[in-house]
């Protein structure tokens, strides 16, 4: 038995056809079944079903502790990493969609720079699937919006973003140079669904019973779409403070900040408990800390911490 094959076994698990997991391995179909083949003589047991094109029920007992195998032998990689003090390897960054196009343009540049022997693979995720992914290890980091509460993943604070309101000059809060809580119209406002922390801080700091009884919903959006649409006069949204560079002088005039004190959320780089590559972790840090303005690496006095 080799990781190698405990590898292909991963790989046939995830795409459950023996020509896609070899693609995905980089090998032929052949050598592929060949190797499965092997490490099911040597265990006396069928791990697959080619007819089901499924694990069989042992099958999957071998996949779940493979995968414990794996990780723990890539734990090794990177402890010999770390000590030779080299930044390498293959690398998974998990990134909320509500950070991911603003933060992304102002830091890859130094990520290209200091990760340039790192192999550095960014996936959007929500904050549930970032944590969970972090604790099976399929990435290795994740840029998220809320402090995690589980006791097997560590955290390091990074900036602090405002909320800003993005209001269509249909509206009447328009009129205002500020939002205030007690004049947003939940029937107005356009949201991320349930479970995106970027609308659940915001529900709750603005106190809001939000049920949406309008005959026009919309499921499954995302902030540059809301954006498009109050742009277009409808209702308003809202979007975090790293997005207003990237507005033009006509869609600048939509921005309103929170009356004081304004809210505010909480960026951090979650990791495992147990991670072991110190200096990726402290170059990830600064690297992000010095592409935002200095002024979001602080609460200020005039702002609250949403959560």
């Amino acid at each position: 038995m080799t990781l190698q094959q405990l590898e292909y076994l991963l790989a046939l698990d995830k795409h459950r056809q023996f020509a896609k997991a070899a693609t995905a391995c980089d090998i032929t179909q052949p050598t592929l079944s060949t190797m499965i083949q092997r490490l099911e003589e040597e265990l006396g047991v069928t791990l697959f079903d080619r007819t089901q094109q499924r694990p069989t029920e042992i099958g999957l007992k071998v996949i779940e502790q493979a995968r414990c195998i794996l990780q723990e032998a890539s734990q090794i990689k990177s402890i010999i990493d770390e000590e030779k003090n080299t930044i390498q390897g293959t690398f998974t960054l998990a990134v909320l969609p509500t950070i991911a196009p603003y933060l992304l343009p102002l830091v890859l540049p130094r990520w290209r720079t200091c990760f340039k022997d790192l192999e550095l693979r960014i996936v959007e995720m929500k904050t549930s699937d970032c944590l969970r992914s972090i604790t099976d290890r399929t990435v290795d980091m994740a840029i998220i919006a809320s402090d995690p509460e589980q006791s097997d993943i560590r955290y390091s604070q990074l900036y602090y973003e405002e909320f800003l309101g993005y209001v269509s000059r249909n509206e009447k809060i328009y009129s205002s140079s500020v939002v205030r809580t007690s004049e947003v119209d939940p029937q107005r406002m356009w949201l991320l669904d349930e479970g995106h922390c970027f609308r659940d801080q915001l529900v709750r700091f603005c106190q809001l019973k939000y049920q949406n009884k309008s005959k026009l919903t919309y499921s499954e959006g995302n902030l540059i779409s809301f954006m498009h649409i109050v742009e277009a006069g409808q209702g308003l949204t809202f979007i975090p403070k790293l997005a207003e560079r990237y507005l033009d002088t006509n869609q600048r005039t939509l921005v309103r900040p929170f009356a004081i004190p304004r809210p505010v959320r909480g960026i951090y780089l979650a990791y495992r408990k147990d991670f072991v590559r110190q200096s990726v972790l402290t170059l990830f840090e600064e690297s992000i800390r010095s592409s935002v303005p200095r002024e979001m690496l602080t609460i200020g006095p005039e702002q609250v911490l949403a959560k």
